[in-house]
Parts: C-alpha cells; structure tokens; sequence
C-alpha cells in the first residue's frame, strides 16, 4: 500500500520543437507543490507543469491533475510505479508517470479523477487532497 497526495491545480502535459528555449516562468518561483518536469530529446522537448506555467508556444494535451506518492521511493520499494499503473489501466483511466530522485508522480486526466482515485483506492492505496 501507498499513501498518495492529489496536488492542487492542473498540469498540462507540453510539447515544444527541438531547439525551443525554456520559458524562465517555468521554473522561477515555484509554489509549494509545483512541479515541472522536463525531457530533452532529438525530437523535441517534453514539459510537465502546472497549467498557468505552460509555455505559450507549446502544444498541449488535456488537462490533467497531479499524483505524488508521498513516501520515498526508497520506502515504496521497487514496483510502486506498477502497483499504481496497474489498476489504473484496469479502469481504463491513461496515466503518465515521471520520476525524481525522492519519488514518483503520476497524471491522469482531469476528467478521470475520480474514477483514478477510486482505482488506486480499491487496490489498498490511501489518496488524500
């Protein structure tokens, strides 16, 4: 079992062409539970982040809302990615995951909430916010 935290606001998972330079917005003043996220590839740049912070020029996907496991990764042991993914897939509700260094994070969209979070729910997980 993991305890999960629903972060405030919305995220919006972003996509910028290769080459794009980042907006300083994304990561100057940071808010409690903010986090951006960014991936680097040959074919363009990836950004997770709060919705007001998107970059202006990105494309986006629909809006999603932020899962944090809140017990380190090294506490939820390996498989903790898997034990959420799972019965969200089961329910038929997308995710997107990241890591940090401390733990992991899933999205899931905005509109699937609450059918996420009664997945995670049924299979023993605690979610609170």
């Amino acid at each position: 079992m993991l305890d999960i935290a629903v972060l405030p606001g919305e995220y919006a998972v972003c996509r910028l062409a290769a080459g794009s330079t980042l907006p300083y917005a994304l990561s100057s003043g940071l808010r409690g539970a903010d986090v951006v996220t960014v991936s680097w590839t040959s074919d363009g740049i990836s950004v997770i982040c709060p919705t007001d912070r998107a970059p202006a020029q990105a494309v986006l996907e629909t809006t999603w809302r932020c899962l944090r496991v809140t017990a380190g990764v090294e506490s939820a042991g390996t498989g903790s990615l898997a034990a959420l993914v799972g019965p969200l897939a089961e329910a038929r509700v997308s995710a997107v995951t990241f890591s940090t260094f401390d733990t992991d994070y899933l999205l899931v969209p905005a509109v699937r909430l609450t059918e996420g979070t009664a997945a995670l729910q049924r299979a023993g997980h605690r979610v609170t916010g």
